[in-house]
């Protein structure tokens, strides 16, 4: 099963201040900035905490899915903007590395391997990004790939691929790091990829645990589950992280470790569509298995 991009935009993702502290259970990220009545998907803050870019099919893109910036002034998300190597296509999932050296993200972008690829851009000590590079052929492939996530220790990717793991859609998989390139890749096992589709994850420091994106009938939901994948995934307990919701996307902050930033639709508070919102991270399942 392929999942259409409108549902994967869906399923891909405090009060206006990124300071505040005082979660109750969760809060909305940047109303009106970051969180407004377009649709906002997947979401990375730096790891000093200053920027945070993310997914939106607003309008003053590029055109389809761009990736957006904004800065932390005064204590608030200030200032979005597009950013300079979106295209016409779809530019989405956005990670940065807990080095803050690199950004990643997928685009179906002319000049890939086949649908979407996974790209990443050097962050330059100004703020600025260098040129956009697509990930080697190991891990981009005429399938589609998604949702990079790169383990905090930088030591392994996480990412999901289409239609080539042994359930159909999209599973889970996971690629060493070697000196400046990347190793083997070997989809994670059953139960965790399973018959529905597993879209990206996060990961919940760096024994292996993971908060992901389950599609199952339509509907998105997050599930945690502990380094050992062969014991069930649970779901997030969050009060629209339900069976017919559409949640998903997790980014643990990298500047906050203890909070994690997902996309969804709370009855309140909201801005549009699918907002970003903020919530304490979960404490990762079972004991290190790493």
């Amino acid at each position: 099963m392929r999942t259409p991009l409108s549902l994967l935009a869906l399923c891909a993702s405090l009060l206006s201040t990124p300071q505040a502290m005082a979660l109750s259970e969760f809060g909305i990220e940047g109303m009106g900035v970051v969180s407004t009545k377009a649709n906002e998907a997947q979401a990375t803050i730096a790891p000093d905490g200053q920027r945070i870019v993310w997914a939106s099919d607003r309008a003053g893109g590029a055109g389809g899915w761009d990736l957006w910036q904004a800065v932390l002034r005064d204590g608030r998300w200030q200032d979005p903007t597009p950013l300079a190597f979106n295209t016409g296509s779809d530019d989405t999932d956005p990670y940065f590395s807990h080095d803050g050296r690199w950004l990643y993200f997928a685009s179906n972008r002319s000049g890939g391997r086949g649908g979407f690829d996974l790209y990443s851009v050097a962050v330059r000590g100004d703020g600025s990004f260098g040129p956009v590079m697509a990930l080697p052929m190991t891990i981009n492939t005429a399938a589609d790939e998604r949702r990079p996530a790169l383990r905090p220790d930088g030591q392994a990717l996480l990412f999901a691929r289409n239609g080539t793991g042994t359930h159909g859609g999209f599973d889970l998989y996971r690629a060493t790091v070697q000196d400046k390139g990347f190793g083997a890749v070997a989809a994670l096992p059953a139960p965790l990829n399973s018959a529905a589709d597993e879209l990206g994850g996060a990961w919940l420091g760096n024994d292996g645990a993971l908060a992901l994106t389950r599609v199952t009938g339509g509907h998105a939901q997050v599930w945690v589950v502990g380094c050992d994948y062969r014991q069930p995934a649970t779901p997030l307990v969050l009060s629209f992280n339900t069976a017919d919701s559409q949640t998903g996307a997790p980014v643990v902050d990298a500047a906050k470790p203890g909070e994690l930033v997902l996309a969804g639709m709370a009855r309140a508070p909201r801005a549009g569509g699918l907002d970003l919102y903020r919530m304490k991270a979960p404490a990762a399942p079972g004991g290190a298995c790493r």
